[in-house]
Formats: C-alpha cells, structure tokens, sequence
C-alpha cells in the first residue's frame, strides 16, 4: 500500500490488483481499497480481461507477496512470458510454506526481488537454490519507514495522552499501571502463547520477591473475536487456568495500532522460528518511545539493538525464560526502560521513516525500470 502511495505522490498511474478477496464483506480488506481509492489508485479484480489488459500495458508490475506468483499463470496464462520481465517482486514472507514450485518457478526471470530484511534475503537465496535449485535474480533489500501519518501521532504529546487514557479506560487499566504488549495477528508463529507464559511466571517472580512495582498487565491486539480460532481458545484457557483474567486484555485486530501504541509501556515482538520479515510494529512502536522486547531472529535483529533499544531473546520454548526476565527487568528499572525507548525513536529518525524508505525504493525502481525496458525492446 505504502508504494502505491509513493509513486502516486509523483504522479504514476498505479492500479492495485486484488489477488484474494472473501466472498464476505472484510473490515480490514474494504479499508484498504477506500483508503486505495481516496489517494487515487484503481482498483481491480485479479481475474478478468482489464487486470490482463493492465498487467500487459504496464511499465512495472510489482508482485506484492510470494504466494502473488500464482497469479501469473492463473490469469495471465500465455502471457507471462511478456509480463516477467518488467516484475519486481516484493517479497515479505519467510514461513516454509511459501517454497513450493508453483508459487515462486518464474522468480529467475523477473527484473528484480525486492526483500525487507538483509536476513530474510539471504534466507530466500539459499532456500531456493538448495530446496529448489532455483537461483534468485538480482535482490535489493529495502528497510520499511513509518509513516508521516504515524510520526504525527508518535511526536504529538496531547494526541499521546488522550489516545493513551481512552485506550487505557477501556482495558480498565490505570494511567500509572504498567502495560506490556504484543500487536498481531493471533497465531502460534506470532508466539502469543510463550509471551502469556512469560508474563505470568514474571507476575509469579514480582509476587514471590515482594517487589514493589506497578501493576502489571498485558495486552494481546489481534484477536478475532468473530471466529476464535483453535490457538486463540488456548490462550484464554491459559489465562483463565492462571487466573490473571484481570492482568490480560485481548483486542479485536485492527489497521489502527497508534491508540494503542500510545496507551502501553513495552511491545514484545515475539515471533518464532526464523522471526519476522521485518516486522513494521517494531518500528513503529520504537516512534512512540517504547523499548522492544523482542526474538533474536529475523528482520528484528536489523532493528532493534539489544541492550539499548530494547532485549531480544532466543526463540522457542527455551526463549521464555529470558523473555520473563526481561520483562522484570523493565519492570524494575524504570530509567533503563525509558532511556530504550528514547534510543529507539532517535534510531527510528535516523533510518526508518518514510523517506529513507522512499529514496531506497527509488533506487531500485530506478534500476529495475531501466533493466525491464532493455529486456523489453530487446
């Protein structure tokens, strides 16, 4: 979405094919396209003759997910060999499931890859050379940026403490209590069960040391509270079994995190396995002054800097005890919590805003653009 806007700010013609669609009415899904719609990009269906008349007209066709490559044949069919070298592929995945022939055969023969993450990069280069003896054209990584939007909101004290007392009256927390949270999608790769076992054995640890510290309460945004699934029936049974009802909170997902990024002290970006892409919420949170407790894995270790703008831990169940330690320690030592948080907005100045981002991506379109037209004419 975030390059739609940016080439539509210098005038491209951009138009957002929608690749999946539920058949039932999306919140999430009917934002994006009035939000596409507002900033003047079109929108299309992924299947019919103008989203081919479109990909063939087109002086660049950005894949924007690794599953996209399906699209390709599903639609286009004998046209993908003319379309293949004037696509830039924005990958953000980095889940196994993704390495499967049918979605990423023609990733040799676009102009380019584009990767969030050196980490996730390297990652996709060895995967699928060796799982699939695929070679990977040429690949920039490109850093994401907070948005202007966002930074209004982060760098606006009053709108902070509004936001941070509605969110908070809501939750029924107390301005002086303590909020830990975890903002995603609920799933067990996203890790919000191993966070719900460490904050309980850190309310455990707090309790049996006689600590005096805030109360603390932790914040899982990301439900679903329509069709809990399987997992999310697990978590609140854990919760219910520990008897912390009144410490966790669950909240519907949302496009909307700056409320509650505003409303709470620490977020914990505790994905598994090989971790986050990138992970924009680190970035974004860090914009709001919040330390990040967050795994040693992925696109996180490209953002956070352990020990000074936030504490990373190994994945898995063997990471639980760190986490829980980490969250007494930015329990108990309120300057050390706070000096991470102002680090983090300093780092977030310095390297992930939307112009970095901008001037990166244009970099690449740059070149990519230029090697789409040589294959073209050629």
């Amino acid at each position: 979405m975030e390059l739609a806007f940016l080439l539509r700010g210098v005038g491209a013609e951009v138009v957002w094919i929608t690749n999946q669609k539920p058949e039932e009415a999306d919140e999430v899904i009917y934002s994006l396209e009035n939000k596409m719609l507002d900033r003047g990009v079109q929108v299309f269906p992924a299947k019919g003759q103008k989203a081919i008349d479109t990909a063939l007209k087109a002086d660049l066709v950005v894949l924007n997910t690794a599953v996209a490559g399906k699209w390709l044949d599903a639609v286009l069919k004998e046209n993908v060999p003319r379309v293949l070298p004037k696509v830039l592929w924005w990958i953000h995945e980095m889940r196994g499931h993704y390495f499967k022939v049918e979605y990423v055969k023609h990733l040799p023969f676009v102009a380019g890859a584009m990767i969030d993450s050196h980490t996730t990069a390297e990652y996709w280069k060895n995967r699928t050379r060796e799982r699939l003896g695929i070679q990977m054209p040429d690949t920039y990584v490109v850093h994401l940026g907070n948005s202007k939007e966002l930074m209004e909101v982060a760098e606006d004290s009053v709108s902070r403490r509004v936001l941070r007392e509605h969110v908070r009256e809501s939750l029924g927390v107390r301005n002086e209590d303590l909020l830990f949270a975890i903002v995603n999608s609920v799933s067990r790769g996203k890790g919000q069960d191993l966070f719900l076992r460490s904050f309980h054995e850190s309310l455990q640890i707090i309790k049996e040391k006689k600590l005096q510290v805030p109360s603390m309460h932790a914040v899982v945004v990301g439900s679903d509270m329509s069709k809990q699934t399987k997992f999310e029936t697990e978590l609140r049974n854990f919760v219910i079994e520990k008897k912390i009802q009144d410490r966790v909170h669950f909240v519907n997902k949302t496009l909307t995190v700056a409320p509650y990024l505003a409303a709470i002290d620490v977020l914990v970006q505790n994905s598994q396995a090989r971790g986050e892409c990138f992970g924009r919420i680190t970035i974004e949170a860090m914009a709001f002054q919040l330390p990040v407790l967050g795994t040693a894995a992925g696109g996180t270790m490209e953002i956070v800097v352990n020990g000074t703008t936030g504490l990373l831990h190994p994945v898995g169940k063997e990471g639980t005890t760190s986490l829980t330690n980490n969250i007494v320690k930015l329990t108990t030592h309120v300057e050390r919590r706070l000096t991470m948080g102002k680090k983090g907005y300093e780092r977030v100045k310095e390297r992930f805003l939307e112009p970095h981002m901008a001037r990166r991506i244009a970099l690449v379109l740059r070149e990519v653009l230029q090697k789409a037209k040589s294959r073209t004419n050629s």
